[in-house]
């Protein structure tokens, strides 16, 4: 080597090894600590000096880890500049509990992805904290300097980072055998999109996805589907090869240099449904058999969408499911698949609206890595635009998704309460509807020590807009989607920047206020509006927490006014409050889910609604990999029934209460009143309006 050889190789490697460094920061945090089945979820924003950035945070605590003190619990900052850093939270009890409004936070770094790989730094946080343990907290400006030393040795060049690896159905972690899937990051691969037919490449344009067992040896690169990067979203698909045996991975993405391992489980199976909007959830990727030579897309109503029959299915009609992750069938992993079907070596079923279903047909069609399932809807069958639709391999349930049935054969509408079918048209048009949605809720709970005993109350509601493939998760917003005498299954995930169970867009409405009968201590007194334009007023009688909002919910009239914001105009409503169910013998505080759940009550007007509500959660991965999935049932009826029975089909689409995880259950009763409208600034009306009351007990509840 020449002596100016030697020179540019040393400035090439000197250029291309980044030395460790230390950088002097402030952090401030803002985030909200909300209780659900399995304990707290933390999400809110880190804002960094010192050339850091901002980015968003992400924790949970189990209900079981807040008995010590400090409260530890991991978390991830996934930096908007690029790469993560993780680490531990030490929360003091005294926090969490409520019985101090200030204090300090320990953020310890002990690692991180990108330019933060190998990262570590201490920082102490002061700030201040509102809320209660029952309807959550908010971490105010929790502000310290510290310092985070990185860990060096990365390239120059920019490095792959990988945010996520999922299904492509359900968009959630861990792989079937021959399934495909997606790698969701940043710099996975050069701009554009470009897809592969079969036999598809491991290694387009030196982009290739790579499987190494955890425990040691060789690796597996995938089949590449498609490369995609534009409009700030960067993905790749493929299909994992059927060889890959079950076990746990570490995922690496090549694009000229390699990215670090992100964690991922290799299963058997795990079937998840397409969805017409991608995301995981709402209506399903199904066609309803009309002929041999037809079918039509499933759909809201009937008629057609650029150039595409669209209908409801029919009940006692067959129809077509599609989606990933039913086994392994090596033969048709790189090949237009030929037909192979999994039901002679696994018991595969259809749960519709908590009916369960045999199926025709479950396997290869055609596709590589695509499952087709048909199967036959029962004359029975119950009805709605947002039907619960899951496929049960061996026992174990697909994510939950919807489809829509029409009540008989001569409909062309499903029906949906509080929607037109001119409006359900619109839908699948690819309108959108807007519709606002208050209730007034009050629960008697017992919360684990050093909680207790509790009465929840809360106003909560707000102006959403949603598209047809979001009838389903308006559930969680507005009751009055879900079908009187059944059940609707909603499912979400949080971790690893993950999400199921869709979302809604609200819209601005101005300041929201509240007024109740006496003894409520409720004046004009305004709703909390959060930044996505929910609103929520929420109080805890027997949990005093100081700083917090303090009124009851005696039996009465309640008005809301809203005086009109960016979004919506103004608006005048009100409800009648009225008083508990009594459960027969008292909620259970143990659910075996393989049998059905019958509960009785007494009291209450025959033509209140009743809701009844149960979840629990489980966790997937370790580390900062944790992903926890909640599912939660909604089950309506009328006090008038004095009974309802939550099928075991419904019931076993909940995880089992295990560890740290827990359950709940809920009985409520109420009203929805007098529809209201509102003007929108755009110009015209909301599409509907409800205010909703409910009143009723909770426990927590072991699934087993």
């Amino acid at each position: 080597m020449t002596r100016l050889s030697a020179i540019l190789a040393s400035a090439l490697l000197a250029c291309a090894i980044a030395p460790a460094a230390t950088i002097s920061t402030t952090l401030t945090v803002n985030a909200t600590a909300a209780l659900g089945a399995s304990g707290f979820t933390i999400t809110g924003t880190a804002n960094f000096t010192g050339g850091i950035g901002n980015g968003n945070l992400s924790a949970s605590v189990p209900i079981s880890g807040i008995s010590s003190d400090p409260v530890k619990t991991t978390f991830t900052i996934t930096l908007a500049a690029g790469g993560t850093m993780t680490g531990t939270l030490s929360v003091p009890l005294a926090l969490v509990t409520g019985s101090s409004t200030s204090g300090t936070v320990a953020l310890a770094v002990t690692n991180g992805t990108g330019t933060y790989a190998g990262a570590t730094g201490t920082i102490n946080l002061t700030g201040s904290i509102s809320g209660n343990a029952a309807t959550g907290f908010q971490l105010t400006n929790f502000t310290g300097s510290g310092t985070i030393t990185t860990g060096g040795g990365g390239p120059s060049n920019p490095v792959p980072t990988i945010t996520a690896v999922q299904d492509a159905a359900g968009n959630t972690p861990s792989i079937a055998q021959g399934s495909i899937f997606i790698v969701k990051g940043t710099t996975l691969s050069a701009s554009g999109f470009t897809s592969f037919a079969p036999p598809r490449p491991t290694q387009p344009s030196g982009v290739k996805v790579t499987f190494t067992p955890t425990a040691g040896g060789t690796g597996t690169d995938a089949f590449i589907v498609y490369l995609y990067n534009q409009g700030g979203v960067n993905q790749i698909a493929a299909i994992l090869p059927s060889t890959v045996a079950v076990g746990n991975y570490n995922v690496t993405v090549t694009n000229g240099t390699v990215s670090a391992p992100f964690a991922a489980q290799v299963v058997a199976s795990k079937v998840a449904l397409f969805t017409q909007d991608s995301s995981g959830s709402g209506l399903a990727s199904v066609q309803n058999y009309i002929s041999a030579a037809a079918v039509d897309l499933n759909r809201l109503t009937t008629g057609s969408v650029s150039g595409i029959t669209i209908s409801p299915a029919k009940p006692g009609q067959p129809v077509i499911a599609y989606g990933t992750g039913l086994g392994a069938y090596a033969a048709g992993d790189n090949s237009a698949s030929p037909v192979f079907d999994f039901r002679a070596s696994a018991t595969i079923q259809a749960v519709v609206g908590g009916v369960t279903i045999p199926v025709d047909y479950a396997g290869r069609a055609g596709y590589a890595g695509e499952d087709q399932i048909n199967f036959t809807l029962p004359t029975n069958i119950p009805t709605g635009c947002s039907v619960s639709l899951q496929i049960s391999v061996n026992g174990k349930l697909s994510p939950a998704t919807s489809i829509a049935i029409a009540p008989d054969a001569n409909s062309s509408a499903c029906v949906i309460p509080g929607y037109t079918t001119s409006q359900l048209q619109k839908l699948d048009q690819g309108g959108t509807i807007t519709a606002g949605g208050f209730s007034i809720t009050q629960f008697a709970i017992t919360l684990p020590p050093p909680v207790g005993n509790v009465k929840s109350n809360l106003v909560s509601g707000g102006f959403t807009k949603l598209t047809g493939f979001q009838l389903s998760s308006a559930a969680q917003a507005n009751v009055s989607v879900i079908q009187q005498g059944s059940c609707q299954v909603i499912q979400s995930s949080g971790g690893s920047g993950t999400t199921a169970g869709g979302s809604l867009t609200y819209l601005d409405a101005g300041n929201v206020t509240v007024t109740g009968p006496a003894g409520s201590s409720l004046t004009n007194t305004a709703l909390k509006e959060s930044t996505d334009f929910s609103y929520s007023l929420s109080s805890t009688e027997g949990f005093a927490i100081p700083g917090q909002a303090s009124f009851s919910l005696p039996g009465g009239t309640y008005s809301l006014a809203g005086a009109g914001g960016n979004d919506v105009g103004t608006f005048n409503t009100s409800i009648s409050l009225g008083s508990p169910l009594t459960v027969t013998g008292g909620l259970p505080t143990s659910v075996t889910r393989s049998n059905s759940l019958t509960l009785n009550w007494t009291g209450g007007n025959s033509s209140d609604l009743v809701e009844i509500v149960g979840g629990s959660s489980t966790s997937t991965g370790t580390g900062t990999n944790v992903v926890t999935t909640s599912t939660t049932f909604i089950c309506l009826t009328t006090a008038g029934q004095k009974t309802f029975t939550v099928p075991s089909s419904i019931l076993q689409q909940l995880p089992a209460t295990t560890g740290t995880n827990t359950g709940s259950l809920e009985v409520a009763s109420g009203t929805v009143g007098s529809n209201f409208t509102a003007s929108l600034k755009a110009g015209g009306s909301i599409d509907a309006g409800t205010f909703a009351s409910f009143v009723g007990t909770g426990a927590a509840v072991t699934y087993q």
